[in-house]
């Protein structure tokens, strides 16, 4: 399905933008140098490309190499166009540069424009013995043999051409390309248009995927016997038939997407690439705005990514993108990951485009949660990920478990993956990962996660599990939690430091029964110590104290709390923490020690 939706993209892309993306049998790659050629073949200069990593430029197909000796038409390193490297093996050059020659002459045989002709006596002419001499060679230093792709330019008449650009070359590369898979490879039907065609036996590699080989990877490769089916042993593609010209279609609109920023992005170590059927460009641009498109990495400019999202957003909450006929579409989400030599894909959806962006819209709605002025208005979907992760780990892992569940609960508006729901209370309760002693250990991230399970999962409705502190619930785990913040501030206002956090946030958090007891009768010295000062204070602290634990609310602390209530009580806890920062009326002449201008700050 991915394949065949790749392809049909990239007859779309034929169709609607020619420039993008190169025809059948051609592809696009970065280009080092040139090799300046006279009208009689022989070399002049060899120029370096301004660009650090080389120019791109659309050049013939170039072969899957493994460890063999295939040349590729008009564009290659030096190996195969000079018959010299940097690799210290100087027999094999001579075989790749004889192997460019016979390739070249072959092609240019019956081709007699002034381009062709160069290039045939260039391949005819070259001394590879005395190749590292030339004074060409010299000028262009030790990096023209490191492996970089190299291009001919033919100077005749006072002017110069590209060979790439000359058109008898062209036609006669274009009819090379149609016949030359085809001639040894089987006649099946092609699993992705149903038709039967030449089959490709190697697929062509993919570029761009976060993690994977910076040469590219397949997406489409049988390696061991294991993966082969019954009379197709070593026949590598044969065993799942994908015509030639469907594998160039998928591979060119793949690489395309993999490399224009709007149709594609991070999640950890996902790559996810999205388009639509229908004004492409425009969605593709929206659902980047829509995810935060933050890459994992932060976006360029955070301020512009919020004002857009909050804009889309606010759209989609009026109702207003609905009246836009370019939404109603299809769209394709797909995440990719490295694995080893190849890729694996991680998922792959596709769904009414005006459906999907409602439905990010729902989950930005349940993981809204009281934060700071300061703070960004939205967690993207890898600052959600990355709140789960072990900070002492050497991997990250989560990431590349629990990416393919969660994005199909924001773009299908399905139940959260109950794994990022324990994995969210499992680092909450871990100590070692306290980055900022500000947070108690709870982060708004986790929190918001937390508060988006309760509501999709657990069956919890916005009245009751809301944005910010609900005074009025009466649920025994949210005052809880409440009660354990005030606590905090209790201590901290009475030793100006607090360490209860660290001692007992777990056991209250799981076995209220056992620490909240001990935890009262520390609380009592600790308001006897702010009376001697500030009475008016301590009596504020014991009436919001009694307040929260009154009997219609805490009739007896728990002896231990469900998952589902653990979350609860952490909502509580990061909702009366926010209600702590906020600026409040003074409650009595000296109360002013419970005003803070610290802000727990975001994961």
């Amino acid at each position: 399905m991915m394949l065949a939706a790749l392809a049909r993209y990239y007859d779309q892309l034929l169709e609607t933008h020619p420039e993008k993306v190169a025809r059948p049998g051609w592809c696009a790659r970065k280009v080092k140098f040139v090799i300046q050629l006279s009208s009689e073949g022989s070399v002049y200069s060899i120029v370096r490309d301004s660009e650090k990593n080389g120019l791109e430029r659309v050049v013939p197909e170039q072969v899957k190499r493994s460890s063999g000796v295939s040349a590729n038409f008009l564009c290659d390193n030096s190996s195969y166009l000079l018959g010299i490297d940097a690799k210290g093996k100087p027999e094999r050059s001579e075989k790749c540069f004889a192997a460019a020659r016979e390739l070249h002459c072959d092609i240019l045989r019956e081709t007699d424009s002034v381009c062709a002709r160069a290039l045939r006596l260039f391949f005819e002419t070259w001394d590879v013995a005395s190749a590292r001499e030339h004074p060409a060679v010299v000028a262009a230093g030790d990096e023209l043999l490191t492996g970089g792709n190299i291009v001919f330019v033919v100077t005749h008449g006072g002017s110069s051409e590209s060979a790439l650009d000359d058109g008898e070359i062209v036609e006669a590369w274009d009819k090379r390309s149609a016949h030359s898979d085809s001639d040894d490879s089987p006649v099946m039907r092609c699993l992705v248009t149903g038709e039967k065609g030449p089959i490709a036996r190697l697929h062509p590699i993919i570029q761009g995927v976060y993690g994977a080989q910076s040469s590219g990877a397949s997406l489409v490769g049988f390696n061991s016997r294991a993966f082969e089916s019954y009379g197709h042993e070593e026949e590598q593609g044969r065993n799942a038939p994908v015509s030639i010209r469907a594998a160039r279609a998928y591979s060119t609109a793949l690489n395309y997407l993999l490399k224009d920023r709007n149709h594609h992005t991070r999640l950890g170590d996902t790559t996810l690439v999205y388009w639509a059927e229908r004004s492409d460009d425009e969605n593709s641009e929206l659902f980047g705005i829509a995810l935060g498109d933050l890459g994992g990495e932060g976006a360029s400019n955070v301020e512009l990514t919020e004002k857009s999202l909050h804009e889309t957003l606010q759209s989609v909450a009026e109702g207003k993108h609905r009246a836009r006929p370019e939404l109603d579409t299809t769209f394709y989400v797909a995440g990719l990951a490295p694995n080893a030599a190849r890729l694996s894909v991680r998922f792959f959806f596709k769904d009414n485009f005006g459906d999907i962006l409602e439905n990010i819209a729902q989950h930005y709605r349940r993981i809204a949660i009281a934060h700071h002025p300061q703070d960004r208005e939205y967690l993207t979907p890898y600052q959600l990920l990355h709140s789960l992760e072990n900070p002492n780990a050497k991997k990250p892992t989560v990431m590349s478990v629990l990416s393919e569940p969660l994005m199909r609960a924001i773009l299908f508006n399905a139940r959260y993956p109950e794994a990022a729901y324990m994995q969210a209370l499992q680092r909450t309760f871990s100590s070692q990962d306290n980055e900022d002693k500000r947070t108690k250990k709870v982060s708004r991230a986790r929190v918001a996660l937390i508060k988006a399970c309760l509501l999709r999962n657990y069956g919890y409705d916005e009245e009751e599990v809301t944005v910010d502190l609900n005074e009025g619930r009466s649920s025994t785990a949210y005052a809880l939690g409440r009660t354990f913040a005030l606590l905090e501030q209790i201590q901290e206002t009475a030793n100006k430091s607090s360490n209860i956090s660290g001692r007992y946030f777990n056991s209250a958090c799981a076995t209220p029964g056992v620490a909240f007891p001990a935890l009262l009768r520390l609380t009592s010295a600790h308001l006897q110590k702010i009376g001697r000062d500030n009475p008016g204070l301590a009596h504020y602290f014991r009436t919001q104290l009694a307040g929260m634990i009154k009997e219609d609310r805490v009739s007896a602390f728990p002896k231990r709390l469900s998952s589902a209530e653990q979350g609860n009580f952490l909502l509580g806890y990061w909702h009366q923490q926010q209600k702590r920062y906020e600026k409040k009326e003074k409650v009595g002449s000296d109360s002013s020690d419970q005003v803070q201008s610290d802000q727990p700050s975001d994961v």
